[in-house]
């Protein structure tokens, strides 16, 4: 079975920091591309970031550049989102997922997903 499940989500204050896991079981993460991405409540959601299956390629949207970062470790099944200068603006639930590339142009093509782990950003 095809799964991916988040972790790492909880309350921060403005300015803090979290890092977000991303692990897959039953199937080899290498062969896929990773987006991260959150829905804030009565919001639709958006691309945060992805990165390419060899690491190569990254993207990031333009709310998060500079704070956040993406990466991955193919030999573990895992990827991450480290986030910080967190701000209250990006409270929602985060969510990992799986597809054929990390694009430059559109957040789509994203096949597996993961619950969602929920960022609260509040003092």
């Amino acid at each position: 079975q095809l799964q991916l499940v988040e972790s790492g989500g909880g309350l921060a204050q403005p300015g803090g920091s979290l890092r977000l896991s991303c692990a897959a079981s039953g199937f080899p993460l290498n062969y896929y591309a990773i987006g991260w991405f959150r829905q804030a409540p009565g919001k639709e959601r958006e691309g945060v970031s992805c990165i390419s299956s060899t690491g190569e390629s990254i993207r990031y949207a333009d709310s998060v550049k500079g704070r956040f970062t993406i990466s991955r470790d193919n030999a573990e099944n895992k990827a991450y989102l480290q986030m910080n200068i967190l701000q209250p603006e990006d409270t929602a639930v985060y969510y990992c997922a799986a597809g054929a590339w990390c694009s430059a142009y559109h957040w789509d093509g994203y096949d597996y997903w993961g619950q969602g782990t929920q960022v609260t950003v509040s003092s």
